[in-house]
Order: C-alpha cells, then sequence, then structure tokens
C-alpha cells in the first residue's frame, strides 16, 4: 500500500482531511519514523485511537519493548550526540545517545533539538518505539514532549560519554575518548556528494587501539598527538568497533601524553571468536596446517583480491599481480582461527623474497612448492600471532601483525591459558 492509499485510509477512518493527513504522514516518514509508528501517531493526533489510547503509557525503561507504538519515560540523560544523516535526498541534523532510569538504559534518536543534556533528568512524553538491531530505541520527533525535570534521578549508569577505548561498542553515540593517534592517513573516497576526503587509522590508548575514521578532517588528528575526542559515534568494522567523527565532534590537543600499551592483550582462541572479533589481539596455539591459496598467489590489480586462474571475481580476466601469503590453522585446544600473513610476514617465514619464491617455482615446475616448503617450517610448532580477529559467516581469521615461534615451555603455556579460561 502506498503513501497515498494509506493516507485516503486512514483519512476515512478518522474523519479527518485527506490532504491533511497525507501531509502529516509524509512528514513523519521523511523523518525516518517507521510507518507503523506514523500511523498510529496520527491516530493518536486525531482522537482516532489505537495502540492503547491518546495517552501513550508510562513505562520504566527496562519495560519498553519493541511491541510498544509509543510510551513516556521518565530518566536520566547519559549522552548526547549529534550529527548529520542523509535521508530520500536531505540533509537531516539529529541529536542521539541514551537514556536511563534503574532499571535499564535505551538509546534515542531525537529528531528535533530538545536541547537534551547529560546529566538532566527528563520526562519524555509520546515517544515512538522502533527496534534497532533488535533492541527497542525511542524515537523523539514533533509529537513529543521533553519536560525536565527538578529532581535528579539517581542512576547506576555513567553520565557524560566517558570511555576507554576498550568499553567501546557499536551503535554508541555522543562518547568522548583521550587518545593518542597510532596512524593516519588521507584519503579521497566516493561520498554522497561526489569525491570527498577523509581521514582514517588508528586511535590508541592505555586499553586498547581501535580503528578510526573522520569525515570532516579536522586539522589536529595528526600521528603520534594526544587528543580529547568529543561527541564521536561507533560503527561496526569488520567486526570490531571503530570511532567515527563528524562535524560535530570537538577534537582539544590533550597538555598531557596518553600512555599506550605496546602489547596486545592475550586471549584464549574460544572466547575470543566467541566474543565476535577484536582489533589488536595476541593468541597462542599450535599451527596445525597450511590451508590451500597459501604460498605463492596473485592477485587482481584492480582491488587487490586474490585471483584464480587469472579470474577475478569483480572484475574478470586481468593480468595477475604476484604475491606472497599464508592461510594457515592455529589451535589453542579452546577453539581454532585461520591466521592470514601478508607478504612481508610470508617471505620471513619461507626464509627468501618473492623473487626466490618464484624461481623455486619454475626450477620445480610447481608453484605449489613454496607453500608446502613454508608448511614444513611451521606447521606443528606453537606461534604467538597478533593482528586483526574478524569473525563472520565464514569462519574467523587473524590478520596478523605479528608471527613469532613460542620459545616458552609447554608448562609455562599450559598454565598461562588455564589461568585466561578461568578468567
Amino acid at each position: 500500500m502506498d503513501i497515498d492509499q494509506r493516507a485516503e485510509a486512514l483519512a476515512s477512518d478518522l474523519g479527518a482531511d485527506k490532504e491533511e493527513v497525507r501531509a502529516d504522514l509524509q512528514n513523519l516518514l521523511e523523518y525516518d519514523v517507521p510507518v507503523d509508528e506514523a500511523v498510529q501517531s496520527l491516530r493518536r493526533k486525531y482522537g482516532g485511537g489505537g495502540g492503547g489510547g491518546s495517552t501513550p503509557s508510562a513505562k520504566a525503561v527496562g519495560e519498553v519493548t519493541t511491541e510498544d507504538a509509543s510510551v513516556t519515560v521518565t530518566a536520566r540523560v547519559l549522552t548526547v550526540g549529534k550529527r548529520t544523516i542523509r535521508y530520500q535526498g536531505d540533509d537531516f541534523t539529529i541529536f542521539e545517545g541514551e537514556l536511563a532510569d534503574d532499571s535499564a538504559t535505551i538509546s534515542y534518536t531525537a529528531w528535533n533539538d530538545f536541547d537534551l543534556e547529560p546529566g538532566a533528568t527528563v520526562t519524555v512524553g509520546n515517544a515512538g518505539v522502533r527496534e534497532w538491531e533488535g533492541e527497542p530505541e525511542l524515537n523523539l520527533g514533533d509529537s513529543t514532549d521533553v519536560t525536565v525535570e527538578g529532581e535528579t534521578l539517581e542512576v547506576p549508569y555513567e553520565v557524560g560519554g566517558e570511555a576507554a577505548l576498550d568499553d567501546l561498542s557499536p551503535g554508541d553515540r555522543g562518547v568522548t575518548v583521550e587518545v593518542v593517534v597510532a596512524e593516519v592517513e588521507s584519503r579521497t573516497i566516493d561520498g554522497r556528494d561526489g569525491p570527498t576526503d577523509i581521514l582514517s587509522g588508528v586511535l590508541a590508548d592505555e586499553t586498547a587501539r581501535l580503528p578510526f575514521t573522520d569525515w570532516n578532517p579536522h586539522p589536529d588528528l595528526t600521528e603520534g598527538a594526544s587528543l580529547r575526542l568529543a561527541d564521536c559515534y561507533v560503527r561496526e568494522f569488520r567486526g570490531v568497533p571503530s570511532v567515527n567523527l563528524s562535524e560535530f565532534t570537538t577534537v582539544t590537543p590533550l597538555e598531557r601524553t596518553v600512555e599506550v600499551s605496546d602489547s596486545a592483550p592475550r586471549e584464549a582462541i574460544g572466547p575470543a571468536v566467541a566474543a565476535g572479533g577484536a582489533y589488536d589481539i595476541e593468541l597462542v596455539g599450535s599451527l596445525l596446517d597450511v590451508r590451500d591459496g597459501s604460498g605463492l598467489i596473485q592477485r587482481c590489480p584492480e582491488c587487490n583480491r586474490v585471483i584464480q586462474n587469472g579470474q577475478c571475481r569483480s572484475h574478470g580476466q586481468v593480468d595477475g599481480e604476484d604475491d606472497l601469503r599464508v592461510k594457515a590453522i592455529l589451535d589453542d585446544g579452546t577453539g581454532t582461527v585461520t591466521v592470514v600473513l601478508d607478504h612481508d610476514l610470508t617471505a620471513a617465514v619461507y626464509g627468501g623474497t618473492l623473487e626466490d619464491a618464484l624461481e623455486h617455482a619454475r626450477d620445480a615446475m610447481d608453484k605449489e612448492v613454496v607453500a608446502a616448503t613454508i608448511a614444513e617450517r611451521v606447521v606443528g610448532d606453537e606461534y604467538r600471532v597478533r593482528g586483526v580477529l574478524s569473525v563472520d559467516e565464514y569462519g574467523a581469521n587473524l590478520d596478523a601483525s605479528e608471527f613469532e615461534r613460542v620459545e616458552e615451555s609447554a608448562e609455562d603455556r599450559a598454565r598461562a591459558l588455564l589461568s585466561e579460561v578461568r578468567a
């Protein structure tokens, strides 16, 4: 049913003017209000009931479900973020973050500026409810009333969005971090308004390292700078949190230098995979096998993907570029992961350059001899591997930045593993 048909049916049911109902419905849909919620909102506006009457029920935050059309909650504002989104060709400035009472937290999106401030206690009346990543989220729009309460509601949650990198999760909004810019590069991408300059790289603090993207390049984001980044939002990138900066993010140089650990947290493979990935992690285990697609490979010169028989899945027949890679299975008794070594790490394991590997394959008249040589050198030994762990429907992969044979005793390794599993 299109918007005209829905507006006509709704106007008929409510005894209201069709054009007026259509204009109101179109306005709500343009603000990304789900259609069922928009219909309920108009029923309330025109006195047509539905969804439990014209007055939304007052609920504790923990009682709100995706089955609710609209609710009234009294809660503490934990965070307030601000950014611009594009919807149906138009730009909208939205406000988003988290609210909480003593029962739970809930995320919100406000399509109007309600002057929300972190720490304020507010009663949010007639807030729409939608499902966001499987959880209820409040939508604050034209029909929502926000009243600031005089008495502060005590909640068992931190106010203000201050967080360490290892506390961040995809979906967080309005967060503030103090970090070092570990890596940064300027890139031009094909953005929504054509070629767009952005910054991307890696942020670090005492707890973790995470990737970032600055969609409105801030000049203070230089390598090695210690900065306070206020009003960031977090997305998922390859299964791990990614910090995003917008035009509303405030970047302030710090007088102190943020300390950064040179080591990555060591975890058992099973729990690490179950957690869904990590940007910087260390795993230790036995290398059981070197998989097909290792040794001498060819990549597409356009997209850098590995190709088979000169065929790229995206670009068809191409002249492949020679490269080295290892894909190996690491096991520590709690789980397995596919470790991927890049050109440099593979060359170190192989003990020769790409040119050496090509000559080796020509002499043997078999390119598989390179992978076989690597397997002879690594299979059966214990390795410490550091890198980016990603988990998806195809399995768990660790893109390695460090790959070292373990020299510690088996007894020490077993004791460390048991300690990590029990923790």
